[in-house]
């Protein structure tokens, strides 16, 4: 079947159009994406606001019709972080499902890290042993820790690259002592969900997921993306401690120059290194291996394993010959 999966998120609504079947890998057909930067359109009473609500209904109706253009039998609708945290949060998505007939379901942060868990598991596969991983989205860190699909542990914290740059790192270029004082507060946040997350166990692989961790791995010298998904990638610390003394330096404007850096998301791009690197401190990670699937993909593996299974009736035999050794 071809699906559409609309991710409302902090900085964009994104459609991925793909084709897949139970079993099968999803296989991705178009992608689209409109920069909204809806966590910054809340105002001090934690009301996203009207402006940002018509641009919403706006993408929906425009993606709606890209979607049915594409002939995807469904549409799956779902918004993380910045609408989770509206205060009026029903109200727009009534809102939106008033304008458009689309209702967008909200995620918890715990089910965003179970999804992300579960693409993560399908792609590198049982042979990967307990998994850790790791997600900075633009408002919050996922973060899981488990052996199946379903994680033993799953958390969701609010340090998100887009909030903690909104939040901490307000000056352009990002003012140095006010990074430092980041760096030791994200170390504190960070300490007891570690502990809890590594309860069940230490990890056999620690991977990064989603754009951040992919253009930060891009710019200590991993393969770029027209390398194909299968090309192993990698983050290490000691490349990123030199890529945040090089960034940290650089304007919003320069730091969108750099190869695999997104003008929406160049503002942002310190603080999820650091947010990367705090993580990485507080597990004792070395490298993280990137994985090219995520949340999206997630969302779409859990759909498809929603279809009825196939029927498994044994042929009926006689004889020793016919029969299962």
């Amino acid at each position: 079947m071809r699906l559409g999966v609309l991710d409302v998120g902090s900085n964009t609504v994104h459609l991925l159009v793909v084709d897949a079947h139970r079993g099968g890998h999803p296989t991705p057909m178009s992608s689209t994406k409109a920069v909204l930067r809806l966590a910054e359109q809340i105002d001090d009473d934690g009301r996203m606001s009207d402006k940002a609500v018509a641009k919403l209904i706006d993408s929906v109706e425009e993606f709606t019709h890209i979607a049915a253009t594409s002939g995807c039998e469904q549409m799956m609708a779902f918004a993380t972080s910045a609408v989770r945290d509206a205060t009026n949060s029903d109200d727009l998505l009534d809102e939106v499902e008033r304008c458009t007939g689309v209702r967008i379901a909200v995620l918890s942060g715990r089910d965003e890290a179970r999804l992300t868990s579960l693409a993560v598991r399908r792609w590198r596969g049982w042979s990967a042993g307990r998994i850790l991983a790791l997600d900075i989205g633009g408002g919050s860190l996922e973060m899981s820790n488990g052996v199946d699909e379903e994680p033993d542990v799953a958390l969701s914290l609010p340090l998100g690259a887009g909030r903690l740059t909104r939040e901490w790192l307000p000056d352009d270029p990002p003012d140095r002592r006010r990074i430092g004082v980041l760096r030791d507060w994200l170390d504190a946040e960070l300490r007891g969900p570690a502990k809890e997350l590594l309860g069940p166990g230490s990890p056999d692989l620690c991977v990064g997921t989603s754009k951040t961790f992919r253009s930060l791995a891009r710019l200590t010298g991993a393969a770029p993306s027209s390398a194909g998904p299968r090309v192993r990638r990698e983050l290490t610390t000691g490349g990123l401690r030199q890529l945040i003394s090089f960034i940290s330096r650089m304007t919003r404007s320069d730091r969108a120059e750099l190869e695999g850096v997104s003008a929406d998301r160049a503002g942002q791009l310190v603080a999820g290194a650091l947010v990367a690197e705090a993580a990485m401190r507080a597990f004792q990670v070395d490298t993280l291996e990137i994985c090219p699937w995520a949340l999206r993909e997630g969302v779409i593996l859990r759909r498809l394993d929603a279809e009825p299974a196939d029927s498994f009736e044994p042929s009926q035999t006689t004889g020793a010959r016919g029969g299962v050794g």
